[in-house]
């Protein structure tokens, strides 16, 4: 049976969802992107209590990209979450996979390099050099994932609602964009606008963060990815108004896709069943 994992927005949605899943997923300031909240570690440290007794999950995120001022406070944070005994590391960056060996670390590992996630060769080749588990890209189809399972040595996390991150930058988009046009900021919501849809865009000190213009609906696809045994399905929090989202999880054994479209308006099966295709010009 997959575990439900969800990437929570505050401490309170943790503690308010704690009997409906699995396990939760969170960022660590200062060391994550693409979460829709960060704690700091003593707040990691007091969630991890209160989901250890109740013999939760707890996974962090380390998916940033990592510079040689990271290293001292990452080797600190990676000892800490050992002795905390975390479930799971999320990496990006594979000095983590170095770290782990250097240090003699036993944490477990989870390659999340959002758009590099893609195949079962790269995935076991992670495993073999230290990580026991993968988080899949969004950009790859049902079928994909299927066989993925079928030929990995890996435990995998699949994401099956929520906004998708698609794009991530250390540079300043929307403070130089302000800057450019000579524009006042206008509140922390912005959005990009293209060919009539829009995708929010946010900036912080670190980067600046491109999501979907929709909400990833795959509630349909839960059972088929049970029968496959996929290990986890992440249920992302961003931007998701915090009653519906509530709504979804707690209710997870009696919905279904078509009622969590009524509820939201722009939501879609990403690329569950669209394959990419890449076409060279002219046959060149």
């Amino acid at each position: 049976m997959s575990k439900i994992i969800v990437m929570p927005s505050s401490k309170e949605e943790i503690l308010d969802l704690l009997d409906n899943v699995d396990g939760f997923i969170i960022g660590l300031k200062d060391m994550s992107i693409n979460m829709p909240t960060y704690f700091s570690l003593f707040e990691i440290k007091e969630i991890n209590e209160i989901l250890k007794e109740k013999n939760k999950k707890v996974f962090v995120s380390l998916n940033r990209n990592m510079h040689n001022k990271d290293l001292e406070y990452l080797k600190e944070v990676l000892i800490e979450f050992e002795n905390m005994k975390i479930d799971g590391i999320f990496y990006y960056d594979v000095s983590l996979i170095n770290l782990k060996q250097e240090m003699n670390l036993r944490l477990n590992l989870v390659f999340s390099e959002e758009h590099s996630v893609t195949n079962y060769a790269t995935i076991n080749y992670w495993n073999m050099m230290g990580a026991e588990a993968a988080y899949l890209s969004n950009e790859i189809t049902l079928d994909e994932i299927i066989d993925i399972k079928r030929n990995s040595n890996s435990s995998l996390f699949v994401q099956v609602f929520g906004y998708v991150p698609i794009f991530a930058s250390e540079r300043k988009l929307i403070t130089n964009y302000l800057k450019q046009f000579d524009l006042e900021s206008t509140g922390n919501k912005y959005y990009i606008e293209k060919e009539n849809k829009k995708y929010r865009i946010l900036e912080n000190k670190y980067n600046t963060e491109v999501y979907s213009n929709y909400i990833l609906n795959a509630i349909d696809e839960i059972k088929k990815l049970n029968e496959e045994e996929i290990e986890y399905l992440v249920f992302n929090s961003f931007d998701i108004d915090k009653d519906i989202f509530k709504h979804i999880i707690k209710n997870l054994n009696d919905i279904d896709s078509k009622e969590v479209d009524e509820m939201l308006e722009n939501t879609d099966k990403g690329f569950l069943y669209k394959e990419t295709i890449y076409k060279v010009k002219n046959y060149e």
